[in-house]
């Protein structure tokens, strides 16, 4: 048994701990809202803390899953941040989606602190942490990563390490960069079928076994079809994500035409109140244009 803390019970995290503590660990969790950890404490065990600082405390494995940067930033150093709590040789996990400039910012205070430090996004959305088979990408020390990546394998289908610090957070972009991409096209592919006066669904039974196939297609069509997105990873998360590839890009000269367009129909899709459907809804922003 291994002292985990969790901060940030979200759509992701909520599952991802009580995978931890269905494993065997002693799980303490924390989350903004305290209402939710009392919840998540009701129903899976463990225990609850008020700070992030409080819930590291003798743990040997802090995870987070929060907002954004600043997020991030408030939890690890802010007032009874959880930096302040840990014990040095303890590790913290980061599964939150943010810039490389901020992991890069908090492997080094983790460093002066004699704390281990592991960038480690995850792809998979909702589905993929309540069945715990998510695919994390990690960046950091390798022998850190190693003391880590056992505690992950709770909630994981594959988790490996990409390099040093940052690079989890770099391979996360990729992952956001290759779904925007994917999923316009699976829009345009279906709004094309309905105004070709086509069957969806026969269409994606046999496209999807081809060279178009793909998880968006598998995973979404149906709900593209029938025309709901009150599910899944929303529309304003993904414009976070892109908004960190597209400032990156710049950063590294990289040229991602594609992605900055799509951001922009995910703008749109903000504009049609959709900002809390989820990414596949670029279909709703075609069927507005008529």
């Amino acid at each position: 048994m291994t002292n985990v803390a969790f901060l940030g019970l979200g759509v992701m995290g909520y599952p991802m701990a009580a995978h931890l503590q269905k494993a065997g660990h002693s799980v303490t969790v924390y989350n903004r809202t305290k209402a939710k950890a009392e919840a998540w404490v009701a129903e899976h065990g463990g225990s609850l803390a008020s700070t992030p600082k409080e819930a590291a405390s003798g743990a040997d494995f802090v995870m987070s899953c929060v907002g954004n940067d600043d997020d991030l930033r408030s939890v690890c150093l802010g007032s009874d941040g959880a930096f302040d709590g840990m014990s040095a040789g303890a590790t913290f996990v980061d599964h939150t989606t943010v810039s490389a400039k901020v992991t890069k910012e908090l492997y080094a205070a983790a460093k002066e602190r004699n704390i281990g430090f592991v960038d480690a996004p995850i792809s998979g959305g909702q589905a993929g942490a309540e069945n715990g088979v998510l695919s994390i990408m990690c960046g950091g020390d390798g022998e850190v990563f190693d003391a880590a990546a056992p505690i992950m394998d709770a909630y994981s289908r594959i988790c490996r390490r990409i390099g040093e610090s940052g690079a989890g957070q770099m391979t996360k972009m990729c992952n956001q960069i290759a779904i925007a991409g994917v999923v316009q096209g699976l829009s345009e592919a279906l709004h094309f079928a309905e105004k070709a006066g086509l069957d969806g669904r026969s269409v994606v039974e046999v496209i999807s076994q081809g060279a178009a196939g793909s998880w968006q297609m598998s995973n979404r069509y149906e709900t593209m079809l029938d025309d709901h997105f009150e599910h899944g990873f929303a529309v304003d998360w993904m414009r976070k994500d892109l908004g960190i590839c597209l400032d990156t890009a710049d950063d590294i000269e990289a040229s991602l035409p594609i992605t900055a367009l799509v951001d922009q129909f995910y703008k749109d899709v903000q504009k049609l109140g959709g900002g809390r459907w989820d990414t596949s809804a670029l279909i709703k922003r075609l069927r507005a244009m008529g």
